[in-house]
């Protein structure tokens, strides 16, 4: 395994980050103790969940996938000095975390503590926040028009941006959270996060979290080149695209049990003719390169400069070994160029 700074916090992350999201819904207490068994074994260091998990989301398993990492945490205590464990407060949006209500300092401090108590931990390494409060394009609103940037008040997200960030002073203050960190976020975001934690002396964000594959790549090159600059560890969740690039939903199948299967909030959105073609081509290209499409993927992934730690998930241990098997791979200059060739005939398929 190899491993990254994550960004400015001088934390050592492995290359490969272990989500968690189907943990509680696809995945029981003890699957998830194999998985990681396994991943910790292999050298894995980097766990990231969310009080929101498990997913998709609902009420009744809310808070499902904490819980079950705080049960692995309390059986191995010995482990938790050798992790980094990041987590996330929710955004607004959903009636059942706080009535649906903006992320508050308040909420930061209350949330803090409820994930503390389900982690069975006295701290946490990575606190993330979820998605903006105001209007994003992330979650398949990125096509123009689909967010009205203008809409938004800059000066009153900018307020509660500044009342997190002393929020989340108070958390580090009192231990109980070392880092901070976004998801879902834009550059203007990271910029001005960063722009008030220097004029009030908060803490700084130091990583950042979007959804990043060989079918989604909105935040090359503009807000990797930003990561880099300032120091923002860059991890790409979802880098099988819902695990599309898997090859395993082509010609419509849906495998029992997968997460095609399962109602999503925001629906399909993967799933079009365009991915369809694109998934098809990039996984003749693997074989050719005696590789699996999802092993492409991951190691194409891996190797964007800027790139830290990749998120993934797996819902077996067969999944999982294949998954970490990808970072192993190196991919060579005629791979690479026939990847960068693919990319510029399916520049975004969804």
């Amino acid at each position: 395994m190899r491993y990254s700074r994550l960004g400015s916090s001088g934390l050592e992350v492995s290359r490969v980050c272990l989500g968690t999201m189907t943990w509680g819904q696809q995945n029981n207490q003890q699957e998830a103790n194999q998985q990681l068994d396994y991943a910790v074994a292999n050298g894995v260091n980097f766990i990231d969940t969310a009080e929101l998990y498990s997913i998709p989301p609902r009420s009744e398993t809310y808070g499902a996938t904490e819980t079950i990492i705080g049960n692995w945490l309390n059986n191995n205590k010995e482990r938790r000095r050798d992790l980094v464990l990041a987590t996330k407060i929710a955004g607004p949006g959903l009636s059942w975390i706080r009535d649906g209500s903006p992320i508050s300092g308040e909420a930061v401090i209350a949330a803090v503590d409820a994930s503390l108590q389900r982690l069975q931990t006295d701290y946490i390494d990575l606190y993330q926040l979820h998605w903006p409060n105001r209007r994003h394009p992330h979650f398949g609103n990125h096509w123009p028009g689909e967010v009205k940037f203008s809409d938004t008040d800059s000066q009153a997200a900018s307020g509660q941006m500044l009342e997190i960030l002393q929020a989340l002073k108070q958390c580090v203050d009192a231990g109980k959270i070392r880092y901070c960190g976004l998801s879902d976020d834009t550059t203007w975001g990271i910029s001005e996060y960063l722009k008030l934690s220097t004029r009030y002396s908060l803490p700084r964000m130091v990583s950042i979290q979007n959804e990043f594959n060989l079918l989604h790549t909105k935040d090359w090159p503009y807000l990797i080149e930003q990561c880099i600059h300032e120091d923002i560890a860059y991890l790409p969740w979802s880098p099988l695209g819902g695990g599309v690039l898997s090859g395993k939903y082509l010609n419509g199948a849906r495998p029992e049990g997968s997460r095609w299967t399962i109602a999503q909030r925001n629906g399909l959105f993967r799933d079009s003719v365009v991915v369809e073609q694109a998934v098809t081509e990039i996984k003749s290209l693997a074989e050719q390169h005696g590789l699996t499409a999802a092993q492409l993927a991951l190691a194409w992934c891996d190797q964007v400069d800027g790139v830290t730690a990749t998120i993934i998930g797996a819902t077996s241990m067969a999944q999982l070994q294949e998954n970490l098997n990808a970072f192993d791979v190196s991919l060579s200059d005629e791979l690479h160029s026939e990847v960068v060739n693919l990319l510029k005939r399916y520049p975004l398929p969804f």
